[in-house]
């Protein structure tokens, strides 16, 4: 009698990956089961090989926590994307301009409009020349990913400046310009006023002058960039470029328990439960099919019927909220349809990586859910989550001073929301949900089968994704400037917030 393994590991290395077999016994059965592992990350997958200039790097780095780039000087890119909370803010939807205070204790301090419709992107990774299109829903996209320097779709059309590096330089462009994002409401400052009559134009040239025109900037930017000369020089897309070059060295990721078994190929550098799980992931649960690469995404876009919290993003003819409350705002998030204007990409939203996907709840493009097993659970079954989701189960953080849009004689105004409205104002967080008409829409456009698993195969899965998180990641607060050249306050500050361990 001949004594088997229980299982038996057989390596091959092939073109872009790791073949792995799992070859099991049972009893006088031998069955084969194998799947392929991507190969490893190195530095020529991200953008300058992973090695800008740290001239640039650094002015990159004052200028993503610097509010000097918001309209009231309140906020920067680090207030959402806050390196102590897995790059994004840690809560469902965020308080942009008007808010104070960091992560999960984020409160408004000044009038807001509303809060931020979709949910803080993590940025890991961001720098990998695969990312050819950014945001939820890809509307910055390299047309021709296999020269991402060449044409960008994006919001702006050809109002976006020229000769830019690629998407994550061009990503840079739009955040600023958003009211409720950085640039503020009409009647608070040159930016946001810009911003309200879509002149972005106006509103790059004013930044990019503003930081200019700090003397320590100026010699920072000639630095990175030497053909610059003086202050009139400067236009985004130096600023830009900066952020995109300390971006890609930042939040590089790459040394998780998942990056050593890539690198050794010895799946023992896991736990015996993140094993089954990853073969379950490549394996029968089908995850892989979405979550491939070495990012762990296939950068394309899928409507998996998550549920719609928050103001939506003023899509689709549904005017009931209108009708109801007599308050503005169409309450829908189409997600990629807007931007393709295809029928199969409604509701659908672009494959997360899940680097780190331990540290970047709560989870989906509008943050729904607080449980990663939930997440999981949903990608089992999405319509039967779909029906048992409620939305009163989402912590949402407090809007504690509203405002809107109001007419004074020939002039636009804004002014406080009325108490008496405030009940209805709310209702938008929810409304999509309420509607079963907006609900059997975003149903309908589901894509993904449900499978049979146990819950003891879903705990396995969400011990595989415990092994994509990099040590290095969970706390990376460090990087935040102690001051800054424009002598504001740096956002986050890093006695601000509480540290996540």
């Amino acid at each position: 009698m001949i004594n088997r393994p229980q299982s038996l590991l057989v390596f091959a290395t092939l073109a872009g990956g790791l073949f792995i077999a799992f070859l099991a016994s049972a009893s006088s059965e031998e069955t084969q089961t194998a799947i392929f592992l991507p190969s490893p990350l190195t530095d020529q997958d991200f953008l300058y090989d992973g090695a800008p200039e740290q001239s640039l790097v650094e002015l990159g780095r004052n200028l993503f926590f610097d509010p000097i780039l918001s309209g009231n000087r309140n906020i920067s890119c680090g207030t959402c994307h806050d390196p102590a909370f897995g790059s994004g803010d840690g809560l469902a939807l965020g308080i942009g301009e008007g808010g104070s205070g960091a992560g999960p204790q984020r409160v408004t301090v000044g009038p807001v409009t509303g809060r931020v419709p979709r949910n803080a992107q993590p940025l890991w990774n961001i720098g990998a020349r695969s990312y050819v299109s950014l945001f939820h829903d890809g509307r910055v996209e390299a047309l021709n990913p296999a020269d991402p320097t060449g044409t960008i779709r994006n919001p702006a059309g050809t109002d976006l400046l020229n000769d830019l590096s690629g998407p994550l330089a061009a990503q840079a462009f739009f955040p600023v310009t958003s009211p409720i994002e950085m640039a503020g409401q009409y009647g608070e400052n040159l930016i946001a006023d810009a911003a309200h009559h879509e002149d972005r134009r106006q509103i790059w040239e004013n930044l990019a002058q503003r930081v200019a025109g700090v003397a320590e900037y100026l010699e920072m930017i000639r630095a990175a960039f030497p053909e610059i000369t003086g202050a009139e020089d400067v236009d985004y897309s130096h600023i830009a470029e900066a952020l995109a070059a300390f971006q890609t060295t930042a939040f590089r990721s790459d040394e998780s328990p998942f990056d050593a078994v890539l690198r050794s190929r010895n799946l023992s550098l896991i736990s015996p439960d993140a094993q089954a799980g990853l073969r379950l992931f490549y394996g029968a649960a089908g995850c892989a099919n979405c979550h491939s690469g070495p990012l762990l995404t296939d950068h394309r876009f899928h409507a998996i019927a998550v549920p719609q919290i928050g103001p939506g993003k003023g899509h689709g003819g549904d005017m009931t909220y209108l009708r109801k409350t007599g308050l503005p705002g169409r309450t829908e998030d189409e997600g990629r349809y807007r931007v393709t204007g295809d029928p199969a990409d409604l509701f659908a939203f672009r494959t997360p990586s899940l680097r780190n996907v331990f540290l970047t709840g709560p989870w989906g493009h509008n943050g729904v859910f607080a449980s990663l097993e939930d997440m999981v659970r949903h990608h089992i079954d999405p319509k039967e989550s779909f029906a048992d989701f409620d939305p009163m189960d989402v912590s949402l953080p407090n809007l504690d001073h509203v405002q809107r849009l109001v007419s004074r004689g020939s002039a636009l105004e804004f002014g406080p929301l009325e108490d008496t409205r405030r009940d209805a104002f709310d209702l938008r967080d929810g409304w999509v949900m309420s509607s079963p008409a907006l609900r059997d829409r975003i149903v309908a456009a589901n894509s993904l089968s449900p499978i049979v698993l146990k819950d003891e195969e879903i705990g396995q899965l969400v011990a595989f994704l415990g092994s994509l998180t990099d040590p290095s990641a969970v706390n990376r607060s460090e990087m935040i400037p102690s001051d800054l050249p424009s002598g504001l306050h740096p956002q986050p500050h890093v006695q601000m917030h509480a540290i996540r361990h």
